[in-house]
């Protein structure tokens, strides 16, 4: 399937037009951008080129993934990262706070956020030096969909783009899903027509407020002759200092206080100890006990598996963004969220 000729809108002075994509493991940026470099290549007739970069192969950790086209006449011979791209798409908008994913943004550079905030609060949020922000809340149109966020990410792509034919890639994301979960096909192209329809745009012209920060690569910290003796810890109790909020999918637990019977099963199951006990006097035994008092939302990662085990309803999940600002501050609430 061959689209009809379709001229790109803009190229670098290597001819390409390049695309990045930053997430976390379990959001399918990888497969986002197989299924793009996919549908450009073989639907649409440029050449092209795409791969993904990540650490651990697990979920939660961040993941990039690159996208390149260029005309058929172009050979592409460049493997490297994205470092200036045409077309952001920011998966998670919480890696702001731990990975600069704005590296390399510039003003005529074009941005797809994953977030229910106004281009204005994402473009505080971000510290953008300027481009065209597009917001779009990928995760709401998942939930509501049954399906997951890259296909909304994918049609916001295709929106903003104005040279991607969405019937192209609407055929690849068949192609690919259709073998193994050929029940997901229809869910993920209305996801993927939801995320061309509804996503807001601004544009900001770069005026001072925020800097433009360069892409750079860090190089390896630690090497032969600063190595530190295998088997210890060189900074004991690192871990308090660790933010795991990127890690999260856009879900938290939320601590109903008044629900809690202090059982302890929700401390014992989470794996980054997120729950804060001190000594006190049970409110319904009258006797000294352990109470749970709040969750550290800065080491919680979002794995649920607390809200699975807890058996009063006590913890239950909640969209993070949607949840009031006083309870991640605090840690519960006193009541119900319904």
């Amino acid at each position: 399937m061959i689209t009809k000729e379709v001229k790109l809108p803009v190229v670098n002075e290597l001819g390409f037009y390049e695309i990045r994509m930053e997430s976390i493991g379990g959001m399918g940026a990888n497969l986002a951008g197989k299924i793009l470099g996919e549908a450009g290549v073989l639907n649409m007739g440029f050449n092209g080129s795409n791969f993904s970069s990540y650490g651990s192969e697990k979920k939660g950790s961040p993941v990039k993934a690159f996208i390149r086209f260029c005309a058929p006449d172009v050979e592409v011979r460049v493997n490297s990262p994205v470092i200036k791209p045409h077309l952001l798409a920011i998966f998670h908008e919480v890696l702001a706070k731990t990975v600069p994913v704005t590296q390399g943004v510039g003003p005529d550079s074009i941005i797809v956020l994953n977030t229910s905030k106004t281009p204005d609060g994402a473009r505080e949020f971000l510290k953008l030096h300027g481009g065209t922000l597009y917001c779009i809340d990928a995760l709401k149109i998942a939930m509501e969909e049954k399906t997951r966020i890259n296909t909304a990410i994918l049609g916001a792509i295709c929106k903003v783009s104005k040279f991607l034919d969405p019937d192209a890639i609407k055929d690849m994301i068949a192609k690919n899903l259709g073998k193994k979960y050929a029940s997901l096909i229809e869910p993920n192209l209305r996801t993927f027509d939801r995320g061309c329809n509804e996503a807001v745009s601004k544009y900001f012209k770069p005026d001072g407020k925020y800097p433009y920060i360069p892409f750079s690569r860090e190089g390896q910290k630690i090497g032969y002759f600063n190595q530190p003796l295998g088997g210890i810890i060189p900074a004991a109790g690192n871990s308090i200092t660790k933010d795991l909020s990127a890690s999260r999918e856009g879900f938290i637990p939320v601590l109903d206080i008044s629900k809690c019977t202090n059982c302890g099963e929700c401390d014992i199951t989470c794996p980054d100890y997120c729950f804060v006990w001190e000594d006190g006097i049970d409110p319904k035994k009258g006797k000294p006990a352990r109470i749970l008092k709040r969750i550290v939302y800065e080491h919680c990662k979002g794995c649920l598996r607390c809200v699975e085990i807890c058996k009063f309803e006590a913890l239950t999940s909640h969209k993070e963004f949607e949840v009031n600002k006083s309870i991640l501050e605090k840690g519960f609430t006193e009541g119900s969220q319904d």
